[in-house]
């Protein structure tokens, strides 16, 4: 898959990223950004349907979080930093799928880009097909908690966007099929791993993803 760098230069640190150490190997080539969505303050619904999800398991969602027009903001409340090109250090893919109420939430391209800056974030989407980019010039861990704060969009044990757990409903997070216990927040984006979000009653069935067929060059 053909990669097209953001042109800015040298990678420059805007701030320090304060995180625990891991390894990884480097895992190929990336994709170019796409044009940012507009922006929100608080993650919310919206009448317009998402785009239709691709993997057949489920139909697209009306919820619609998009990325951020101010990326830089979301991406210092993750305590990252904006680099003038993607590491190289540590680089690895994570996919992610959400689900409200049965149905797929699109994860909009762009997530921690600022294409008028040409700034990104070590942690970010190319596109909406869920594939979660993790590029640093440094070995760390990254969080979900950290992807879905610069995605703006309020993520916890039991609360997901503008909605929560109760009165029936519920919140459950897969990776690689398996159910996971404790903060979501907290888990560890890992090489290949495929996260399911899941939220909405018993009754609305979704096929959780264990996998993801990932493209060559990823």
């Amino acid at each position: 898959m053909q990669k097209r760098r953001i042109a800015i230069g040298a990678a420059v640190l805007a701030g320090a990223v304060v995180l625990a150490a891991c390894g990884s190997d480097d895992k190929g080539d990336e994709k170019a950004p796409s044009s940012a969505a507009s922006s929100t303050t608080t993650a919310g619904t919206s009448d317009a349907s998402s785009p239709a999800d691709t993997d057949g398991k489920a139909p697209a969602s009306s919820v619609d979080w998009p990325a951020p027009t101010d990326a830089a903001t979301r991406v210092k409340a993750a305590g990252l930093p904006m680099l003038g090109a993607e590491g190289q250090v540590l680089h690895i893919h994570s996919h992610l799928d959400v689900f409200v109420d049965g149905k797929a939430v699109t994860v909009p391209a762009d997530i921690g880009i600022d294409l008028v800056k040409q700034q990104i974030s070590p942690l970010h989407t190319h596109d909406t097909s869920g594939v979660v980019h993790i590029e640093s010039p440094v070995k760390a861990d990254f969080t979900l908690g950290q992807f879905m704060t610069e995605w703006n969009v309020p993520f916890g044990k039991d609360t997901l966007g503008t909605f929560k757990s109760g009165d029936g409903k519920e919140l459950h997070v897969y990776v690689n099929g398996t159910e996971q216990t404790g903060d979501p927040a907290s888990l560890k984006l890992g090489a290949h791993d495929e996260i399911a979000v899941v939220y909405g009653t018993p009754a609305e069935k979704v096929q959780v993803p264990s996998e993801y067929e990932w493209p060559e060059g990823l």
